[in-house]
């Protein structure tokens, strides 16, 4: 009797293991059969997306973490003056109530802007957009860990709605930057401090990219992000997954003021170019040329393949393309045998050479090919342009 219960746990011990294994086994999915009673292969399903280029990612905590302490919040401040009636501007009206405006007209109360910037250098170099801080007659910065110092301009460009301020405080938080490889639907954060409520972190995707001919700045390159941006977040950090910085916030499109998922950022090699000719010379040089262009529409071709280079929509008098022969209708077809596929890529690559130099257009004029030598002068700089469809984030 005591043999049987020395063996009879093992036996047991025994069923359990393969009544598992077998329970497993049934749990495998079958190879389907066919007609003829024979076993096809199973189905291999493969993944849709390569998820090592996300890593899988469920929370963006990390690279706000990192980011985020470097997106500062810039408050600006203007003196004003109310006068509500033209009357109040007379010497003689003023003199006799003794140069004191009635109903306290003589105050000028500040008037305070919000917006946002981004450091980009140990030593306290802050990017920001022109329209943040043009006409500001204080500048305070307010970092994530609570210090506050003011800030002095170091340079603007308004033709791309960027300005470099400067703050001296120590051991300051840095968002590196990420020049290239950014592509269409790629995850994006937006951080910047909008309408004033504070530090905010909205996430979304690149919409698109090389937006241009929007009539925001004089010279564009957008990238399209839905990520809601508004009001205050002007000067901001547009990151990636990694807490890279891809550009600076700058504008939306919208017919009410709010955000309607059409967000422009100036992408982080403009930024890096416009700061680095600012820290070199204290603004930027463009070159230029004096021609206004547009694109080649289907009016002005056949076949489509001919559908590139640049109509030349007008000539400035005097002009240094004026000067060379060029005429309104040639259409450019290259500069300095660089293909030239749109208005904005004409302009940008004209911009960025050096005046004083020369060069030359490969044209076409009345279907035949002609070359130009052009000389390159200094571009002046213009005023931001306006569009009530394309509103600076700030106010």
């Amino acid at each position: 009797m005591r043999r049987t219960f020395t063996w009879l746990p093992w036996v047991l011990l025994i069923i359990v293991i393969l009544g598992f294994f077998g329970w497993h086994q049934l749990q495998k999915p079958q190879a389907p059969v066919a007609a003829d009673g024979v076993k096809m292969p199973a189905e291999k399903l493969e993944p849709l997306i390569d998820t090592t280029r996300t890593g899988g990612v469920v929370s963006y905590s990390a690279a706000v973490k990192v980011a985020a302490p470097a997106v500062v919040n810039i408050f600006t401040t203007q003196k004003v003056k109310k006068l509500e009636h033209p009357l109040l501007n007379d010497p003689a009206f003023r003199e006799f109530f003794g140069n004191q405006l009635p109903d306290g007209q003589s105050q000028d109360p500040n008037e305070n802007s919000l917006g946002s910037g981004v450091i980009v250098r140990p030593d306290g170099y802050i990017l920001t957009n022109n329209h943040v801080i043009e006409q500001a007659d204080q500048i305070v910065v307010a970092l994530r860990d609570g210090r506050r110092a003011s800030a002095k301009v170091i340079g603007t460009d308004p033709d791309t709605d960027l300005a470099v301020i400067k703050i001296d405080l120590n051991n300051l938080p840095v968002l590196p930057f990420k020049l290239s490889g950014n592509e269409v639907g790629d995850v994006v954060l937006a951080i910047g401090n909008p309408f004033g409520v504070g530090q905010t972190v909205t996430q979304g995707i690149i919409s698109a990219t090389g937006r241009s001919g929007l009539g925001i700045n004089t010279y564009e390159d957008f990238i399209q992000t839905d990520a809601a941006i508004n009001p205050g977040n002007s000067g901001g950090a547009l990151i990636d997954v990694a807490g890279n910085l891809i550009g600076v916030n700058t504008a939306i499109f919208s017919q009410s003021g709010g955000s309607l998922g059409i967000g422009f950022t100036i992408p982080a090699k403009i930024c890096q170019q416009i700061m680095n000719a600012i820290l070199k010379d204290g603004r930027v040089v463009r070159g230029y040329i004096g021609i206004s262009v547009q694109s080649v529409t289907n009016d002005d071709v056949f076949d489509a393949k001919q559908q590139t280079g640049v109509i030349v929509a007008d000539v400035q008098d005097g002009g240094p393309a004026a000067v060379a022969g060029l005429k309104r209708g040639d259409k450019i077809l290259k500069v300095n045998d660089e293909q030239m596929t749109s208005p904005s890529n004409l302009i940008n690559y004209v911009a960025f050479q050096a005046p004083n130099t020369t060069v030359t257009l490969s044209i076409e004029r009345d279907g035949k090919p002609m070359n130009l030598t052009v000389g390159i002068t200094e571009r002046k700089v213009k005023s931001r342009n306006s569009n009530s469809q394309y509103i600076p984030l700030p106010r």
